[in-house]
């Protein structure tokens, strides 16, 4: 078992708080240092009291489903012999109402795009083999209720 922690920072700045009108801009500050600024996303605070530069919850959330299915199929791989040069995923999420009527995030799609090199390449099956292998170890998406779908380029 391990710990993970984050620490959130809002500020008020002397805005106006009970007129709804305030800024959700803030800041998550990690421990090994990296600070990312945060927000409430656009679609539901419009900008300015959102800033759509900095990431949202929601964003985060398919981010780290991501980043823990590479980080697994990477694993994997070298495990498997094969040497992956790149890979990319354009992930996305879906927020919407679930079966209990919550707004959610409904599902999760991965569409990594994986380049190998070597002597050793994988073919169709070994590479949806590592896939199903990254999913079934990746903790993140162990612990949401939403399906993660994952389409290989």
């Amino acid at each position: 078992m391990s710990e993970h922690v984050a620490t959130i920072e809002w500020s008020r700045d002397g805005q106006v708080f009970s007129d709804n009108r305030y800024a959700r801009a803030h800041d998550w500050r990690f421990d090994g240092g990296a600070v990312v600024r945060g927000s409430a996303a656009p679609s539901s605070v419009p900008a300015p009291l959102s800033d759509p530069a900095a990431v949202d919850p929601e964003e985060a959330l398919v981010a780290a489903v991501s980043s823990c299915h590479m980080l697994f199929f990477l694993a994997y791989a070298r495990k498997d012999g094969f040497v992956v040069d790149r890979y990319r995923d354009d992930a996305a999420g879906v927020l919407g109402r679930d079966e209990r009527g919550r707004m959610s995030i409904t599902a999760v799609t991965l569409r990594p795009e994986v380049v190998f090199s070597g002597e050793t390449q994988p073919d169709a099956a070994a590479l949806d083999d590592l896939h199903h292998r990254a999913h079934e170890a990746c903790y993140i998406a162990n612990s949401i209720r939403a399906a993660v779908t994952i389409e290989p380029r």
